[in-house]
């Protein structure tokens, strides 16, 4: 007879997903999932663009699950998702890489080498990695078309690129300024605002105390500062107006400090000589610092200067101000008239001052030493702080006054935060506070980089003065003064080649020579991944917004921001409606993973060790997806068999019952009235649950979804319905009860199929298919909840069964007795016999029990005892805590116990004062009087009749024996249904015991003959303290 049911395969994990990854590469399932759904309404989806010239890691793994996990679902919702897939190959992060594959290290050894050359391999880099990120993909069922990317070096994106860019420029939206930049001296370029805020570390700077001589007086600023490299370009000193300066005589020198800091700068006893507003010492002049870099002649500098951001949290209140190094500085520089002094070069080296050739940062010792030896160091100090580092290359970033390009998006920051205003952000506080905070504080876009490798700034500038923009390959052609056509090359240098001529003077006009900010090519995406507006602009509506962008939370400031400015700009409104974020991935100690560290894991090998659809579920079970995962491999091993075993053992345990019974439900129907309670109950529970889950998706707390499901897997439909409907399967005729177990469980394990498919869809798939026969779960629909399973009552009435079956079992254990031993009775509260007294055969089954007693009064059984919290009641009572316990002692404690536990606040006199009680301020001890044990929780109670009769010790050998059997059945290798001989040799309480229950222990064990013998060959086992030896052998 054939399977009804196929068994699972049982291979190793990676194997067992491989087939299934095989047959879905067979059926096409990407494209069939869009065929299937065609004419559906659309679910646009857009894809973040890594960078393929680094290996993938666990961190990359986590957006894809929730991306995955999120489009499958929608599928099953009935949309049909389109899901491309992208690649960012442009920005420092590849030239970085090319540079120390060649042994570069400066712009100038780039260009010696070939700027054609060297950009041809960062071409060839970008893809270095490319088979591991697709492998990665594939094991852990990202289902995306890798086949048909957007490519940001691609020519048609570039040219929307160069579209949108050129848009700007002809709204007046693009300028040439000279800003003070965040300047990364290995990288040779700027940073934009957004990319300095994801690169700030924690380093240890020597802060000093400088003495600035004011001029013509044997007087002191005191001067405080965290960057002594730039005391060089000092020209002038900042004090707040609004705040209280005093003159000070400190150890025989007159220094000026700001009043309230004086008493932590100075450090000892001082004599206060005068106090003055700030505004007072405006334009005091003193003797420059270092004499090192002239001011130009004529300048006005070396006088002090007010401004309001000056503050009095640390330092002097006093401030360096050098306009070449700081944005505030130099504002105060345009405000006051004053000179740039600039002794550093773009690579961040002093050209004149004694350390000339030394990188600023590590000339800070020598500095110090100066001033110390000039008489001009007050004190230094170490002080570690968070400073801003370049994100590519961790290298420290200076501040420069250098020119670069900037896109005006402060002209329309409001449209920027009313759309965003607009956008679902989960978790909210993401978008309204980190997110919508920093739109608040928005500056200008510094979109120029100086390098190589990059989408080129489409801006030819004349000698002039003249600037033209271009947007596109036809419009460049059509420009150019050589000859070309639409197939040129769009990156430099080819571009650079091409020259326009000026409609003002008439002279040729060179392209800036600039790339851009790669931030602004991912930004981009919903535009050039549609080479719009060039193609697709009649269907750009199904095209954009999209419903759903999911990326780490390191993107807030990033792609999450790109994409809002220029979608803002382009079409006036949020290029996404729901944007969902994940937090880090730490180790399990809760620290940053990183290779120094040797804590990193490698999601190939968990793939191979635990599978994609373990891994899947344990990051989603682990914590909430908006909070940094501790990972923790055991917890991974929990998860495979906690859930996923016991998934698995369902299936198995019902198609082995429905093979062996030819049995196969789907080929009949059990009306729900004619369902056993038990039937009832799970269908319930199992509806609720799709409820449930269907509410987490709709705030996508995947981490309450699959532990609920885990829940109701391992502790609803496994320990409780299958345990509990066993004998229902093992009953000989197939009868409307066991066809209706067989079509109950069949309902639940296909619907949990579904259910858990955007998750696990390699198990999901694999028990589907042989369950349904169907050509995927990925194309079914997903569980909708029947209201009319639901049943309130009967769920309610379950579930105080197994709260007191849990009692009873903990009664069990504290009394050390086994589950298998049984008990004359357990005694329950007797307000629950119209609730549960149907259920009273399966509570005796549950605990092992002769009767179930309906107590009304079950303090007849218990001692009550009631003392004082001394921990909670001490601090509030203080000296009264005596008369406290003395009170305790005197009240009806059977009475005030039960109360307290379940929750309720008594109200006691205390010495002629009112005082309340609750269970936080008493200690409620309870025990059972002889012959007893008590459980209970909240207001439940559950006391079971400990007292063991000759005869009920009998039958817990019977059943102990039973039980050993079973276990020699299972390891000899006895199929279910098998029946079997079975030899014993034992004392003669054990044989008593077994003739009397000779009946119960064949019918248990499928044993045709039971014999005691003198010995016989099976090890020695131990029966509830009594030696036997036990032997089994398959009936012929």
């Amino acid at each position: 007879m054939m399977d009804v049911f196929k068994p699972l395969r049982d291979e190793k994990v990676k194997d067992n997903e491989g087939a299934v990854r095989s047959y879905w590469d067979e059926i096409d399932l990407l494209h069939l999932s869009e065929k299937e759904r065609e004419g559906c309404p659309p679910y646009v989806f857009y894809e973040g663009p890594p960078t393929a010239n680094g290996m993938p890691g666990i961190h990359h793994v986590i957006a894809r699950v929730l991306k995955d996990a999120v489009c499958r679902h929608q599928i099953m919702e009935g949309y049909q998702v389109k899901r491309k897939a992208g690649w960012d190959t442009h920005g420092l992060p590849v030239e970085i890489e090319v540079e120390k594959q060649l042994n570069l290290n400066s712009k100038q050894e780039i260009e010696e080498y070939g700027i054609a050359a060297f950009n041809e391999k960062c071409r060839e880099s970008v893809f270095k990695y490319e088979s591991a990120w697709r492998e990665m993909t594939r094991r852990m069922a990202y289902e995306i078309d890798l086949d048909h990317p957007y490519i940001t070096l691609d020519n048609n994106y570039i040219e929307s690129v160069w579209w949108i860019l050129d848009q700007f420029y002809k709204k007046g939206l693009i300028y040439e300024g000279h800003k003070i930049l965040p300047y990364c001296s290995r990288c040779g370029t700027g940073l934009a605002s957004h990319e300095v805020a994801q690169g700030y570390e924690e380093i240890k700077v020597n802060t000093v105390y400088a003495k600035f001589k004011r001029k013509d007086l044997d007087e002191y600023f005191l001067v405080w500062t965290t960057t002594p490299w730039t005391l060089a370009s000092n020209v002038a000193l900042t004090v707040n107006p609004k705040e209280t300066y005093q003159k000070v005589r400190y150890e025989d020198t007159v220094y000026y400090v700001e009043k309230n800091l004086a008493p932590r700068v100075l450090e000892g006893e001082y004599e206060v000589l005068c106090e003055m507003p700030g505004k007072d010492l405006e334009y005091i002049e003193y003797e420059q610092l270092m004499p090192f870099v002239k001011a130009p002649e004529g300048s006005k500098a070396f006088f002090v200067t007010l401004a309001d951001y000056v503050t009095t949290e640390d330092g002097t209140g006093i401030v360096h101000t050098a306009p070449a190094f700081g944005e505030d500085d130099y504002r105060t520089g345009v405000k006051y008239g004053l000179p740039v002094l600039q002794p550093v070069d773009e690579t961040g080296k002093y050209t004149t001052t004694p350390w000339k050739g030394m990188f600023v940062m590590d000339a800070d010792i020598e500095i110090l030493k100066w001033l110390y030896n000039e008489g001009k160091l007050f004190k230094k100090e170490k002080v570690a702080h968070n400073y801003p580092h370049c994100w590519r290359c961790h290298t420290p970033l200076l501040y420069y006054a250098k020119p670069s390009w900037y896109i005006r998006v402060t002209d329309f920051q409001k449209e920027l935060i009313a759309n965003n205003d607009s956008v679902d952000w989960y978790p909210p506080f993401v978008g309204e506070k980190r997110f919508g905070n920093w739109l608040t504080e928005l500056k200008d876009w510094a979109i120029s980089r100086s390098r190589y490798w990059g989408t080129p700034l489409p801006i030819w500038r004349c000698g002039c003065g003249h600037h033209e923009s271009v947007g596109s390959r036809a419009d460049l052609a059509e420009k150019a003064v050589e000859d070309i056509d639409e197939s040129i090359e769009l990156h430099r240098p080819y571009v650079d080649e091409v020259h326009l001529k000026c409609p003002e003077c008439g002279k040729l006009m060179e392209r800036v020579p600039d790339v851009i900010d790669c931030w602004f090519d991912s930004g981009s995406m919903p535009f050039a991944q549609q080479h719009y507006p060039f193609e697709n602009k009649e269907n750009f509506d199904e095209l954009f917004p999209a419903d759903f962008i999911c990326e780490g939370l390191d993107q807030t400031r990033g792609w999450f921001y790109s994409l809002l400015a220029i979608a803002t700009f382009v079409m006036g409104r949020s290029p996404y409606k729901k944007v969902l974020v994940n937090d880090l991935i730490l180790d399990k100690d809760g620290k940053k993973m990183s290779k120094t560290r040797g804590n990193t894991v490698d999601p190939f090998e968990l793939f191979d060790q635990y599978g994609a659809d373990a891994l899947r579920w344990y990051l989603l079970y682990v914590s909430p997806v908006w909070s940094p995962t501790r990972f923790d491999v055991d917890g991974l091993s929990e998860v495979l068999s906690k859930f996923f075993g016991t998934f698995k053992n369902v299936y198995t345990f019902f198609a082995m019952y429905a093979n062996t019974d030819g049995v196969d439900p789907r080929g009949f129907d059990v009306s729900y009235e004619n369902r056993a309670e038990l039937d009832r109950w799970i269908l319930s529970k199992y509806h609720r649950l799709i409820g449930d889950v269907r509410e987490q998706w709709e705030g996508y707390d995947l981490n309450r979804m699959v532990r609920l499901v885990q829940n109701f897997v391992n502790e609803d439909l496994s320990n409780w319905y299958i345990r509990r409907s066993r004998r229902r399967f093992w009953a000989s005729a197939l009868d409307m009860d066991k066809m209706a177990v067989y079509r109950t469980t069949y309902e639940v394990l296909e619907g949990l199929c579904r259910l858990i498919a955007p998750i696990a869809p390699y198990i999901a798939e694999e028990m589907y298919r042989d369950l349904t026969g169907a050509v995927s779960v990925h194309l079914a629909t997903y569980p909708e909840q029947e209201a009319e399973c639901l049943d309130d009552g009967l769920e309610e009435k379950m579930d105080l069964v197994r709260d007191l079956v849990t009692l009873g079992r903990a009664s069990r254990e504290s009394a050390r007795i086994k589950v298998r031993q049984p008990l004359s009775e357990v005694l329950i509260d007797g307000k629950y016999r119209p609730v549960m007294e149907d259920l009273v055969p399966l509570i005796q089954e549950e605990l092992n029990v002769k009767d179930v007693v309906f107590e009304k009064d079950l303090h007849q059984y218990m001692h009550f005892s009631l003392k004082p919290n001394f921990r909670v009641a001490g601090p509030e009572l203080g000296p009264k805590i005596k008369v406290f316990g003395k009170v305790l002692n005197d009240l009806d404690a059977a009475d005030i116990a039960p109360r307290l536990e379940a929750g309720e606040s008594v109200e006691i006199d205390l010495e002629g004062t009112a005082y309340t009680i609750n269970e936080d301020s008493v200690q409620v001890s309870i025990s059972a009087k002889e012959g007893f044990d008590v459980a209970m929780e909240g207001n439940k109670f559950v006391i079971l009749d400990t007292t063991l009769t000759p005869e009920l010790v009998a039958e817990g050998l019977a059943r102990e024996f039973v039980s050993k059997v079973q276990q020699l059945r299972k390891t000899s290798g006895f199929e279910v249904m098998d029946n079997i001989h079975i030899r014993y040799a034992g004392d003669d309480e054990t044989a008593n015991a077994l003739d009397t229950w000779r009946e119960y222990v064949m019918q248990e064990t499928l044993a045709v003959t039971m014999e005691r013998k003198d010995s016989v060959q099976g090890q020695e086992t131990d029966l509830n303290g009594h030696s036997a030896q036990i032997e089994v052998e398959k009936a012929q």
